[in-house]
């Protein structure tokens, strides 16, 4: 393997966990603006906080690790994605920080107005950034992004049926991760009903994302040959280890299996990530600009490799440290939900 490869490799890991970590972060968001008013609103909106308040930040580190790697280790593609890709990409950046401020001030604004003003903005900007990604990543595999400083169309290069579907399909993709993650922590807060009701978001959203995918083979198809066709040969097996994912997943949920449903669900996801690499392989912005073309020099590339092994050690333990002693309940940014009733757990849908 080339040093190119090496680190286009490094770039897709980074891609991954934040399509799995970010992503389940967004979907929170979209099912706290979802969760309605009142006390039905209330106690879902108390666990996802609960849930998400120590790691929220942490899983944008994943963001800023992904825009490095390209940055450093392949400029021309960055270029040219950031110039002709300004605008979603500047909207999905105001998005994170709408979300953040959002999430910040709904526990400390002190009237009522000003709290459900923010939780509204943390919902809306949770929908809305990962669409605006989710058509950068459309715009790439539909080949809208020529080599050069913006040499592309600054609107049509996003706004199109391929972006657009994509944009839905990351959406959809948060929300479900977010939903299967959110029965687990349901649980771990001891309250059933709110299990109940995040199993029930899960499988219905399962649908809605495997609905979304079939039209986004549409549209790649229509749109995109190159990664389509990749799609169908060689990234085929992991498109298949996506779906039988995918289906283990929602088998789980309706058996009430309390083990397993999150591994398969985030694997579901990453056999997608790995599938569609793999099909737009050796390309990085296809169909012009391939992995060594866009490369930067090979001492570069090699220092890129180096940090990497360096986070490898250094970092990942720090992450996997705050994640295992958050799933322990050693780490709380905000009080564990409240159990319900027994006669209002027994109704909850």
């Amino acid at each position: 393997m080339t040093s190119a490869n090496a680190v286009a490799v490094v770039l897709v890991i980074g891609v991954t966990m934040y399509a799995i970590f970010g992503g389940a972060d967004f979907g929170a968001g979209f099912w706290s603006l979802l969760a309605g008013g009142g006390e039905s609103g209330r106690r879902p909106r108390e666990l996802i906080d609960w849930a998400i308040g120590p790691v929220w930040e942490a899983n944008h580190v994943w963001l800023i690790f992904v825009l490095v790697v390209l940055w450093t280790g392949f400029p021309s593609a960055f270029e040219a994605t950031f110039s002709t890709l300004f605008i979603p990409l500047s909207l999905a950046a105001f998005g994170i920080v709408l979300r953040g401020s959002g999430f910040a001030f709904q526990h400390t604004a002190r009237r009522a107005r000003g709290q459900a003003l923010a939780t509204a903005v943390f919902g809306a900007a949770s929908v809305l950034t990962p669409f605006f990604l989710g058509t950068v990543v459309g715009a790439i595999a539909g080949g809208r992004v020529p080599v050069g400083n913006a040499a592309g169309d600054a609107v049509t290069s996003w706004l199109n049926t391929l972006s657009i579907v994509t944009g839905a399909l990351f959406v959809a993709t948060g929300a479900y991760l977010a939903s299967v993650f959110l029965v687990s922590d349901a649980r771990r807060a001891g309250t059933p009903d709110l299990e109940r009701y995040f199993s029930d978001r899960a499988l219905v959203t399962a649908v809605v994302t495997g609905a979304l995918a079939a039209i986004g083979l549409t549209a790649l198809h229509a749109d995109a040959r190159t990664v389509f066709d990749g799609l169908e040969h060689d990234g085929l097996p992991l498109v298949i280890l996506s779906v039988v994912c995918g289906v283990a997943v929602l088998v789980l949920l309706r058996r009430g299996a309390r083990r397993g449903a999150r591994a398969l669900a985030a694997g579901a996801v990453a056999a997608v990530i790995w599938g569609w690499a793999v099909a737009q392989h050796p390309y990085l912005l296809p169909p012009s600009l391939t992995i060594s073309d866009a490369a930067a020099t090979n001492a570069t590339l090699i220092t890129v490799l180096i940090v990497f092994a360096v986070a490898v050690v250094f970092v990942l333990p720090s992450l996997g440290l705050l994640f295992t002693l958050v799933q322990r309940d050693l780490v709380r940014e905000t009080s564990q939900p409240a159990q319900a009733p027994a006669e209002e757990a027994g109704s909850a849908t």
